[in-house]
């Protein structure tokens, strides 16, 4: 260093020598990356010797024409050993080869007439996806799509999360070119059909890419995306970088897409909702971003999965009780009795009766109830030929539920027809479906005795009586106290008593009671201190 200068300037001038030297030090890094990422791009690849070194690049292009063509009017699926020619024509330089190439295997790989498990046994991943990469759109498209196509499988989503492909596919998912994007997209989902595939997704930063493409003008997208966002929902440690978006960006994309035109769109968007509900603090947000609205235009719609998809996420939102008297005030009720009354679905039954069994859980639920079609839409239900037996027990369950309250067994007492009692009736003697017939018969020993229920009832005491007679003998003591309930219901009918008098049921009965007090004897036996 010169003498003369000052420390200051000295030290200014041993700061410009450092910044020169980390500049060029920086210079020489960017340059070895630029020349690594081209010498990635397939346009940019050595010709291999053994793809076409000896002849022209127009009769390479030719040849392989001929070939594929040849190949693609087969009919039955390929044997490995004319696959071969595709490991080669992948890896050539051209880009017309590639291009014809890459749409010959998507066409095969369609019309199923090759093995996805040989696609990549005999080789061709990595140049997919290498070509991932490519500059070529088309080369892109297809090489993309075929991608898509092999992820269908769970050992080759294993092969192309180990080539590490998942990177290449996410940055293609935000590709201007809507068809590389839309097939991007479509492989990203089926690499969430299995959840380590979807755990290394995850770890990558899928989450908010799929999330942001919720937006997307592009229908296909906006449905791929949020299909795999739902099939990621199903693992709830997942949840936390899911809701972790900024300002419950994905709970708003969610609710904003349940208003598309696009039925299958809202329905999926209805779906990855229901899973996240899981969590209470989601549902929390989503009664504060006000979902009832789009849910209940969902829940009024003409198309049974839309129906089906916006039931299952209200039933959902119905099993926390801070939400209910929401839901209620809303007439969530209301709309519930008239899908009960319009679907025979055993879905939408099954969680329509989920949530009327919550939300007739306080007074104003069952006021709702009574002012509704429920009850009428549960007894059609009921005795409806398409109603699967576990559909049957979820009906009774839930109006057992309601005959908990007076108010709900009048209501019942009036709605009752000749029909539902002789079902009733039937379910209560079906002892090879135990609660089934319990909840049946608790229904019936809760009807109001009136004229019009005695009516009902008459025709079928004799059936009634053989049931009771079975539950007296049951071990199963709540078998015992219901048909002692039944009873002391029924004998409020006159023409009930005389039939029992001196029957075998009667007689049963006051066995039951001996045994009874026989053993309240012996209880006390047991409490009485002894004697001193």
């Amino acid at each position: 260093m010169a003498t003369g200068i000052c420390e200051k300037c000295a030290q200014l001038l041993k700061d410009f020598v450092a910044y020169v030297k980390r500049l060029r030090s920086e210079l020489v890094q960017k340059i070895k990356e630029c020349i690594k990422n081209l010498s990635r791009c397939s346009c940019l690849r050595r010709k291999r010797a053994t793809v076409a070194s000896y002849i022209s690049e127009q009769h390479e292009r030719q040849a392989a024409r001929t070939l594929l063509n040849h190949l693609d009017t087969v009919d039955y699926p390929l044997p490995v050993a004319l696959l071969e020619p595709y490991t080669a024509l992948l890896l050539s330089n051209d880009m017309e080869v590639q291009r014809i190439t890459t749409l010959s295997l998507v066409h095969l790989l369609v019309k199923n007439k090759v093995s996805k498990e040989q696609v990549i046994e005999t080789g061709m991943l990595m140049p997919l996806l290498e070509m991932l990469q490519s500059g070529d759109p088309t080369v892109q498209c297809n090489s993309c799509q075929c991608i898509a196509s092999l992820a269908s499988s769970d050992s080759n989503r294993e092969a192309i999360v180990s080539a590490e492909g998942v990177i290449p596919l996410l940055v293609l998912a935000k590709s201007y070119d809507p068809q590389v994007q839309q097939n991007a997209v479509w492989a990203l989902l089926n690499l969430t059909q299995s959840e380590r595939t979807m755990g290394v997704l995850c770890q990558e930063g899928a989450i908010p890419v799929l999330a942001l493409l919720l937006q997307s003008s592009n229908y296909e997208i906006q449905f791929y995306s949020c299909s795999a966002l739902s099939n990621i929902a199903t693992v709830p440690g997942h949840h936390p970088k899911m809701l972790g978006i900024g300002d419950r960006f994905l709970l708003k994309s969610l609710l904003t897409l349940m208003s598309s035109s696009v039925q299958k769109n809202a329905s999926q968007a209805c779906r990855c909702l229901q899973i996240l509900s899981g969590n209470v603090v989601t549902q929390e947000q989503l009664m504060y971003l006000n979902c009832v609205l789009p849910l209940k235009a969902l829940l009024c719609s003409a198309t049974p999965p839309l129906t089906e998809s916006a039931i299952a996420l209200l039933s959902e939102l119905a099993t926390h009780q801070p939400n209910r008297e929401g839901l209620v005030n809303e007439g969530l009720v209301q709309v519930i009795g008239q899908l009960l009354l319009c679907h025979s679905s055993s879905s939408i039954i099954n969680h329509s009766v989920v949530t009327i069994t919550n939300l007739s859980s306080t007074s104003e639920g069952q006021q709702a109830v009574m002012d509704s079609e429920c009850v009428t839409g549960l007894l059609k239900a009921l005795v409806s030929s398409v109603t699967t037996e576990e559909t049957v027990l979820c009906v009774t369950s839930c109006l057992h539920h309601l005959t908990s309250w007076d108010l709900l067994q009048s209501h019942l007492a009036t709605k009752i027809t000749p029909e539902h009692v002789s079902s009733l009736v039937k379910f209560s003697a079906q002892m090879d479906n135990l609660e089934l017939s319990y909840r049946s018969a608790s229904i019936i020993s809760k009807l109001k005795m009136n004229a019009h229920v005695i009516q009902l009832l008459t025709p079928h005491y004799a059936a009634i009586s053989e049931y009771l007679l079975m539950y007296l003998k049951n071990q199963e003591v709540r078998f015992q106290q219901l048909s002692i309930v039944t009873l002391c219901n029924l004998k409020k009918d006159g023409e009930f008593s005389v039939l029992m008098s001196d029957s075998v049921l009667e007689k049963q009965l006051k066995w039951v009671h001996a045994q009874t007090e026989q053993t309240r004897q012996l209880l006390q036996a047991i409490q009485m201190p002894p004697s001193s």
